[in-house]
């Protein structure tokens, strides 16, 4: 059997192939994160945030899938979990909102997703 992408690899060459490169050592390397906690200083268009973090450093962070499809709502003072790159320390994607001793927003209790128009 020919693949359509890699007409000159067969279907037995083509999974030995991706078997190498993408082996569970391949793919543990390149899901290795730092998670970190920080508080929310700033949030900035487009779902961006300056989040700063125990040590004082400000990093630059953008909400995960998750917690967009979820609705999650992210405001100024809620503490996060965010997961950094260790090859680039000014970024960082939020993964959690953490529970906060009642922090102050101007939103109802429970919110049932986007206004419909």
């Amino acid at each position: 059997m020919i693949c359509a992408a890699r007409p000159y690899l067969t279907f037995r060459a083509r999974a030995i192939v991706s078997a190498l490169f993408l082996s569970p050592m391949a793919k543990a390397q390149s899901e290795e994160y730092v998670e970190v906690e920080g508080k929310i200083v700033a949030v900035l268009p487009g779902t961006m945030f300056r989040v700063e973090l125990a040590n004082g450093h400000q990093v630059l962070a953008h909400i995960s899938g998750k917690l967009r499809k979820h609705f999650i709502k992210i405001t100024t003072g809620d503490t996060v979990k965010m997961e950094m790159s260790p090859y680039d320390l000014d970024k960082a994607r939020i993964v959690y909102r953490l529970r906060n001793a009642q922090v102050q927003r101007n939103a109802p209790k429970r919110s049932y997703g986007p206004r419909r128009r």
